[in-house]
């Protein structure tokens, strides 16, 4: 009896080693860079979910960089999340998550959103980059410049999204 289970035990084992999990794209691993434009506030509790046009497969990375300033006739980008820090110790947050369905991008604080100035609130831009997940780990993420020249996307390549 017991070398039975032994032998059982050895083709179980043998049987887990040979399983091997493969992701299979459609399509290819994606890299696309979407641009979209929105407000935060109250009726929107500070978030906005931002559909893809098709998922994203489960190797896929995303990143979100804010618009934070224009200098010169230059785009300042800041990757996400991000904080802010505001007079009388306030710290508003840009952050993010996403499925692979979509990327829901939201406002928090260490105070009351409602008494945020506009000038944090609309008319916001993010760019949402849509990577290879080992790409992430081989390119400088916080320049948004970067990763778009190691993705070889130029800027008429990036699809706006109207919400």
């Amino acid at each position: 009896m017991k070398n039975i289970t032994l032998f059982l035990a050895f083709i179980g084992m043998m049987t887990l080693q040979s399983c091997e999990v493969t992701e299979v794209y459609d399509e290819g691993p994606r890299t696309e860079v979407f641009e979209v434009t929105t407000s935060f506030g109250s009726v929107n509790n500070y978030s906005r979910i931002i559909d893809f046009d098709r998922p994203i497969g489960s190797f896929d990375s995303v990143l979100v960089y804010h618009l934070f300033d224009v200098v010169n006739g230059d785009d300042v980008w800041r990757l996400m999340p991000q904080t802010y820090y505001l007079d009388n110790g306030r710290e508003l947050d840009y952050n993010f998550d996403y499925t692979r369905f979509n990327v829901n991008v939201f406002l928090t604080s260490n105070f009351n959103l409602n008494t945020l100035s506009s000038d944090w609130t609309i008319n916001q831009t993010f760019k949402i980059v849509i990577i290879p997940d080992g790409f992430a780990k081989t390119v400088n993420k916080n320049d948004i410049n970067a990763v778009m020249s190691a993705l070889k996307v130029q800027q008429s390549d990036v699809k706006k999204i109207t919400l």
